[in-house]
């Protein structure tokens, strides 16, 4: 028997309903799933992985006030992110980064000054 009719579905659950036989709901994704799948997961090869790791330790042997700055590693590009007190510190951070192996290119995103500075101009 065939399900063709002359009108034409108008959303999801109508072509679901028309075109599987029995829809499984038992297969829908968790919450935990669909935030996953919202924020994204990109899986490393082994040499971004131990650059993931020299950025880290370099930047944990920094100190605290690096603290609040993360890596995101993508082949040989690190983009760098977080919040610095000066100018210095940020400078230290670039320099730090770019004389580990295997860095070639840094997008620096890191912003200086202290939240409070911000909020009180």
């Amino acid at each position: 028997m065939s399900r063709t009719t002359s009108r034409t579905p108008q959303s999801y659950d109508e072509i679901v309903r028309e075109t599987v036989v029995d829809p499984d709901s038992s297969v829908r994704p968790t919450l935990a799933q669909e935030q996953a799948a919202r924020e994204g997961y990109r899986a490393f090869d082994p040499e971004e992985r131990a650059l993931q790791d020299r950025i880290a330790r370099t930047l944990s042997a920094a100190g605290p006030s690096v603290a609040g700055v993360t890596a995101e590693v993508s082949r040989d590009l690190v983009r760098l992110r977080g919040r610095v007190a000066d100018v210095a510190t940020l400078r230290l951070i670039e320099d730090l980064v770019a004389g580990i192996p295997g860095v070639d290119t840094i997008h620096d995103q890191v912003v200086v000054g202290s939240p409070a500075a911000r909020d009180a101009s």
